[in-house]
Formats: C-alpha cells, sequence, structure tokens
C-alpha cells in the first residue's frame, strides 16, 4: 500500500488529503471518504486504509480547512465543554455547495494521478457526512456510481438537496446504514429514508441494537458485529458498481 498526504488547492484554499491506494494494478476506482464531525484522526485513516486494500484509490480529505483546524483531539462528551461546543461550531460552518466544489477539486487532482481511475468513483460518509457521500452521487451523477451513508444526519429536510430525495437524481446506487438507537436520525427520519428509496435498487438498512457511531473502533459505543457488517455491506456495494 502507498500512503500520502498531501494540500490539495481548492476554491478556499488547500485541504490536507490523505490518500491510500495498493501499490500495483492501478488505475484504481476512487472513493471518497468523508470524515465525522470529530475529525481527521488515526482512526479514520486505519479506515481508508482498509478500503485501499479492497483495490481502491482512498482519499480522506480534511474538511475543516477553511477554519485552520486539521485534528481536534479527544472530544469532551459533555455538551457544555469547548471542545464540543468547537466541534459542532465546525460541523455547522460545513454546507452541501461547499463540500460539493471541494469534491470537484478532489476529482480534479485525482485526474492527474496515474493510480486513479476518476470516470469510476464511490464515497462514503459517517455522521454529519452521510448527506456529502449522497449529494456527492447528485452532483457528480456521470462518475459517481455508488454512495454510502452511515449513519448519516440531516438525511429528510425540507431541502431540495435532502438525501431522501435523491434517488430520481442520480443513477448510482444509494445505501444508508442506520443505527438503531440515534437521536440524529429518529425513527420517522428513517421511515422518510425509506420511503423515498421506496421502488429503486437503493438501501436503507437499521442496525438492531446499536448507537450512532457504531462502527468506530475506537468509540465506547462500538459494536464489533455491526461494524464487520457494514463493511461488508460497503464493499459489496462498491464491488457491484465501481466496474470499468
Amino acid at each position: 500500500m502507498i500512503d500520502q498526504q498531501i494540500d490539495i488547492a481548492t476554491k478556499d484554499g488547500k485541504t490536507t488529503t490523505f490518500i491510500t491506494h495498493p501499490e500495483r494494478g492501478g488505475p484504481f476506482p476512487v472513493i471518497i471518504f468523508y470524515m465525522d464531525a470529530p475529525a481527521i484522526r488515526e482512526e479514520l485513516r486505519d479506515m481508508a486504509r482498509r478500503l485501499g486494500t479492497a483495490g481502491y484509490y482512498v482519499m480522506l480529505p480534511n474538511m475543516y480547512y477553511r477554519a485552520g483546524v486539521m485534528e481536534l483531539g479527544p472530544i469532551n462528551p459533555d455538551p457544555e465543554s469547548p471542545e464540543r461546543k468547537k466541534m459542532f461550531e465546525l460541523m455547522h460552518s460545513l454546507t452541501i455547495p461547499l463540500v460539493m466544489e471541494d469534491t470537484k477539486a478532489l476529482l480534479a487532482y485525482a485526474g492527474t494521478q496515474k493510480a486513479a481511475n476518476t470516470g469510476i468513483v464511490g464515497t462514503v460518509g459517517y455522521c454529519m457526512s452521510g448527506r456529502y457521500a449522497v449529494n456527492a452521487a447528485t452532483h457528480f451523477p456521470d462518475r459517481v456510481k455508488a454512495a454510502a451513508s452511515i449513519y448519516g444526519v440531516q438525511l429528510a429536510t425540507d431541502q431540495p438537496d435532502s438525501p431522501h430525495l435523491a434517488a430520481d437524481k442520480t443513477k448510482a446506487e444509494l445505501y444508508f446504514g442506520c443505527a438503531e438507537t440515534d437521536v440524529y436520525a429518529p425513527p420517522e427520519i428513517v421511515e422518510k429514508v425509506k420511503e423515498g428509496m421506496k421502488g429503486t435498487k437503493n438501501e436503507v438498512e437499521l442496525y438492531p441494537g446499536t448507537h450512532h457511531g457504531f462502527a468506530f473502533p475506537k468509540r465506547p459505543i462500538y459494536d464489533r458485529d455491526a461494524a464487520e457488517r457494514h463493511w461488508e455491506r460497503l464493499l459489496a456495494l462498491y464491488r457491484r458498481n465501481l466496474v470499468a
């Protein structure tokens, strides 16, 4: 495997991006891995590497670069703590248009790399970024062939770019992996997403007995069985769709 961390120029500056891919056999389909709210950390780099070993050119960009922030470190669970307030402030500074501009820059860079095939793209987003992964499929419909939202938030809003409305805007296969207990995506929201995906090849799957964040190994609520199921679903999604 080849790992590198580089600064990629965007419309608003430079996003430091971790890239990992196999050493031989390319060019590889590109996967954009959108981080969750606690920001870049080794836990996410390890997850990107796991995707990369399956034969993909994986890009994990720092989405907080506009604020000059890269890694937040440990987040105090107290909602009133300065660390948690800072995290939410950074999370709310992002918008779908901003992230789609960054996605355009990431794909432009990947297009210059021999190891990357930017004609075949997959996306995945966790927590705050589930909606960004899905929107990449609607904003780049000729490139993004598969998108996954894992315990995503803001999945059913009153905006036209709401993820639950995405099925009619892309031919990409969409997958929504949802925690059974999730204050950020309660049952009524999941039902709206299911309704929006009805009659399509897309899937909305509820993971029994899980809580928001279950796929992250360093979280107290990590669920190994559910996490491995999510990897199975994710890799199968890409195998079906990220082919020349």
